[in-house]
């Protein structure tokens, strides 16, 4: 087995795991204090200020309404750095790493919230990622 592969190998079996596992940890904790979303106003602040911890002038607000949240951020962003020094797509890391962490805690602020990244505007191939958070139709939001 040549160097590239057993490095690869080392990424995917170790690394991704050990990322999510600690991503999945640190939501996990921050949703042990009970925090309840009723606006997407009240997404925005609780999920991306208060959770990522993501600057306001790194989140730029293209929607917000009653309906949905639409969101490009240009934060310092650990998963973007993972993916770049091991050379990996951001679309796979942040599919296998960062989204279901970010769908449970969501579903811990209301379990009516769908979230949604756009892999077609993601870093490094755009300038920043963009998200949609919404209502899930067939349910009462509250």
């Amino acid at each position: 087995m040549g160097v590239m592969a057993g490095a690869s190998r080392l990424v995917h079996r170790f690394i991704l795991p050990l990322a999510r596992a600690s991503f999945f940890l640190y939501g996990f904790l921050w949703t042990l204090k009970p925090r309840r979303a009723r606006s997407l106003k009240e997404v925005l602040k609780l999920f991306y200020l208060d959770f990522l911890r993501v600057e306001e002038e790194d989140v730029e607000v293209l929607k917000l309404d009653d309906e949905e949240l639409v969101t490009r951020c240009r934060n310092p962003c650990p998963i973007l750095k993972l993916s770049l020094r091991f050379n990996l797509d951001t679309r796979r890391v942040c599919r296998e790493v960062s989204e279901p962490v970010c769908r449970y805690v969501l579903s811990k602020l209301n379990p009516c919230l769908v979230f949604e990244r756009n892999y077609g505007h993601i870093r490094p191939y755009e300038e920043s990622c963009e998200e949609r958070i919404r209502w899930r139709r067939e349910a009462p939001r509250g």
